[in-house]
């Protein structure tokens, strides 16, 4: 583990969840709960930035319990979610035109593509599109084109049935970058697009600022390339061991990795504990 320019105890942290806090089976430790519970008891504020739908979010609030964090950024900025209520408070989307034109290049790139619109509770998708590991439980729509790209949606996706993640955004962002803002979340042959504007940089920008809290206050953690525009923005950013090498070279400091429970170490030294 290393850490560079470690701060004192933040005004806000924000994280993201898989790779970073949820280990790879999908649990979250209870070393990691118990740690986040005395941030709240110390007053410190935090927000889970993830690239998690708002219908996944259920086993994170069950995890953390009814607890005073409120809201988490979803979609990688297309959501604010109220995880106390379970409910969308904003929803920021791509229109319908820029949807269409954006879905035609991104087949005209990568012949053989599936894509599927994402929206807070469900999927609607092409006949192409592969399910994976993330669609599990929910109902996938197969609409025709004027339907699938009839209405704003907060995340376009497309999955190939070879080519891998970074492959796909190689291929995709010269496409159709003008058009939408294309990332991926580490998603098994997935890329992904939001409307410009929206990213988690955004996302963690509202949530600091309805707090009053400057950039320079704010300290995040993250582990993959839609991770990279909120770790830019925070005062202080980190890594953790497992990460993508974009986001080891982008951080300020490196931690341990979500299977050793890194971001939680790091806190319980910034706590004192």
């Amino acid at each position: 583990m290393t850490i560079s320019s470690t701060p004192s105890l933040p005004r806000l942290i924000a994280c993201d969840l898989d790779g970073t806090l949820v280990r790879h089976d999908g649990t979250v430790s209870e070393r990691t709960v118990a740690v986040f519970a005395k941030l709240e008891e110390a007053g410190v504020p935090f927000v889970f930035i993830t690239g998690r739908p708002p219908r996944l979010m259920g086993p994170i609030a069950e995890a953390f319990g009814a607890r005073g964090h409120g809201t988490a950024v979803c979609s990688n900025g297309a959501y604010d979610y109220d995880l106390r209520a379970g409910a969308v408070v904003a929803e920021y989307t791509i229109d319908p035109a820029t949807l269409a034109k954006a879905a035609r290049g991104l087949r005209e790139a990568v012949p053989g593509i599936g894509l599927a619109v994402e929206y807070a509770d469900g999927l609607a998708a092409d006949d192409l599109y592969e399910a994976w590991d993330w669609d599990e439980g929910v109902t996938i729509e197969r609409l025709t084109e004027a339907e699938l790209w009839g209405r704003p949606a907060p995340k376009l996706v497309g999955r190939h049935p070879t080519l891998s993640a970074d492959e796909l955004v190689a291929l995709a962002e010269p496409a159709i970058g003008d058009l939408v803002t294309v990332y991926h979340s580490n998603g098994l042959r997935l890329v992904e697009a939001v409307a410009h504007g929206v990213s988690k940089a955004e996302g963690l920008a509202r949530y600091a600022g309805g707090l009053g809290v400057p950039a320079a206050d704010v300290i995040a953690f993250g582990d993959m390339p839609n991770d990279l525009s909120m770790l830019r923005w925070a005062g202080h950013s980190y890594a953790v061991g497992n990460a993508h090498p974009s986001v080891l070279a982008a951080a300020g400091g490196v931690v341990g990795s979500n299977e050793e429970d890194g971001v939680a170490v790091f806190l319980e030294g910034l706590l004192g504990l």
